[in-house]
């Protein structure tokens, strides 16, 4: 069974390995594993090891308190997600890609106008 805490981290691993545009082929590389184990990781089949989490935050170039941001004791005990599974959708992560990619200005044009339709519906 499948530990809560497992599973966060594996999401935020895959989170951010999408966020970056990289590839569990590309991840496993700089790890020096096979991608099917990041596979493992990122669904919380298998747990990461200190050491390794270590590396695959190196790779990812961010701070291993990453990987437990958003993790809460009652998402622990009852082991539900907060709303930042919403970021568990591939499609929502190419979505927040593409937004940063347009210049701020019209990324401001945008926003508002996203507010507006969701005031609408």
């Amino acid at each position: 069974m499948t530990h809560p805490v497992d599973v966060h981290v594996g999401k935020r691993i895959r989170h951010r390995r999408w966020l970056i545009g990289m590839t569990q082929q590309q991840l496993a590389e700089q790890v020096g594993i096979k991608f099917q184990q990041i596979q493992k990781y990122e669904t919380g089949a298998n747990r990461v090891s200190a050491s390794r989490l270590w590396d695959i935050a190196e790779a990812l170039d961010i701070p291993v308190s990453f990987f437990f941001e958003g993790i809460s004791d009652s998402q622990l005990s009852d082991g539900v997600d907060a709303p930042s599974d919403l970021m568990g959708d591939k499609e929502a992560l190419d979505l927040v890609r593409s937004y940063y990619s347009i210049p701020e200005n019209q990324r401001r044009r945008l926003f508002e106008l996203a507010r507006v339709l969701s005031d609408v519906a």
